[in-house]
């Protein structure tokens, strides 16, 4: 069995940084993928974009808060997963969302090697290598 996703796209707004209880960081991103397609009857060609949830987590979660922002296009790798929640009013619902295990930084805005100056955004973390950011 394999469980294996690789997205090329466009984040559609600014990463969300939530610190849990137990200190660790997760970065949620929206990240919207395009193809181009043909339509059958007519036959004009139509850009057809697919919204994709992505979660990361620890250093990579780091990494991304710190050096992401909308329009960035980022390369992830990861799996898919599947949550069962409960609403408010007690029904279950389900959510489904790629846990990137990779995310690599591709091109795209006007900040290509700096990191994001918000101060909404914890400026932690640190690159052990060359390989934790591609540009």
């Amino acid at each position: 069995m394999v469980n294996k996703v690789m997205l090329i796209g466009n984040l559609g707004a600014d990463p969300e940084m939530i610190e849990t209880k137990s200190g660790s960081n997760v970065c949620k991103l929206r990240l919207a993928t395009t193809d181009r397609r043909k339509d059958k009857d007519t036959g004009d060609w139509a850009d057809h974009t697919e919204w994709h949830n992505v979660v990361c987590f620890g250093k990579t979660a780091n990494n991304v808060g710190k050096y992401c922002h909308k329009g960035k296009q980022i390369y992830v790798e990861g799996r898919m997963q599947t949550r069962k929640w409960q609403d408010k009013e007690g029904n279950n619902r389900y959510s489904t969302e790629v846990i990137g295990d990779s995310i690599r930084f591709l091109k795209g805005g006007s900040e290509q090697q700096q990191p994001r100056r918000t101060s909404s955004r914890p400026q932690q973390g640190s690159f052990q290598d060359d390989q934790d950011l591609l540009y």
